[in-house]
């Protein structure tokens, strides 16, 4: 996968009070992904755009789309990750 890929599955992150607080208490990270885009795939998206890798990523479908809940090791690398992309 090159970046160009990864940045067709992962749209934007999804940012609400809700997953402003997951970064805190959980250190997982939401964003918005491609109706296409599968658990492997969203793993190598966030882990060649960003240098972390998740250790846990969940998906729902919603009526603004279909959104990955990304879990990393440690609620700093989940922080750092937030304040790198403006989330925080």
């Amino acid at each position: 996968m090159n970046i160009e890929e990864a940045n067709h599955i992962i749209l934007k992150p999804y940012i609400t009070e809700r997953t402003f607080a997951l970064v805190e208490n959980q250190s997982r990270i939401c964003f918005l992904v491609r109706e296409e885009a599968s658990k492997p795939k969203i793993v190598e998206a966030v882990t060649l755009l960003y240098k972390e890798t998740p250790v846990k990523v969940n998906i729902c479908r919603t009526v603004y789309g279909k959104k990955a809940f990304v879990k990393f090791q440690t609620v700093e690398k989940a922080r750092d990750l937030a304040t790198k992309i403006g989330m925080l």
